[in-house]
């Protein structure tokens, strides 16, 4: 993480915005199986477009930007106690382009929060960002480490799509110069944790 000009910079600068931003994220389940995610700005613009590919024993992601280029690669790591995913640079998956993990805060908790740690914090003894997760996960904060500095804030919409279709909605609001990138990768590694059922009580280490 870089904290240049109070900035908070993950995934790189150019996805800093000096005023706060409003984003959209919506989930998309196609007809022949899979889903993806869609992410606009208020202006109804595309910001990133998420795509989901199923593998053996591992689902995986990848987030485009508008020019349709891969700028981050998602993986969950099952087998682990705390639900763990991986995000890498572009579409590799490599050890050596990890740029944070996030996992379940705790192996038993009534509403799921998440500890994110950079590549560089080895010893894992203190996150760097945490998520904190309503009762229902209808919505969520984000803080810088075990501060209370809130960089983003996330409401999940219901409607009719979302409780029958698994189409789901999210709102949320990324603070100026606060890496919207890095903030949309957790909101959808919440998502695919939350969907998927994935619970503190798989049988490795992590």
């Amino acid at each position: 993480m870089e904290g240049v000009n109070n900035k908070t910079i993950v995934i790189g600068p150019q996805f800093c915005s000096p005023q706060p931003l409003q984003l959209i994220i919506k989930k998309k389940v196609y007809f022949l199986g899979g889903h993806g995610y869609e992410v606009k700005d208020d202006y109804d613009n595309i910001v990133f477009t998420i795509e989901n590919a199923l593998g053996v024993f591992r689902s995986k992601l990848i987030i485009f930007d508008a020019a349709n280029v891969p700028i981050l690669t998602l993986k969950s790591k099952h087998f682990t106690w705390h639900s763990r995913w991986q995000t890498f640079k572009g579409d590799s998956t490599d050890e050596k382009d990890l740029i944070f993990s996030a996992k379940n805060s705790s192996m038993f908790q009534f509403t799921r929060n998440l500890d994110i740690f950079l590549a560089n914090n080895i010893s894992e003894q203190v996150c760097d960002f945490r998520m904190k997760t309503s009762y229902m996960e209808s919505n969520c904060d984000i803080f810088v480490g075990q501060s209370s500095t809130l960089i983003a804030q996330m409401d999940k919409k219901y409607t009719a799509g979302s409780v029958f279709l698994g189409r789901d909605k999210f709102m949320v609001k990324v603070n100026s110069n606060v890496d919207h990138a890095f903030i949309v990768s957790l909101i959808v590694i919440l998502e695919e944790i939350s969907s998927s059922g994935q619970s503190s009580t798989h049988s490795s280490t992590h």
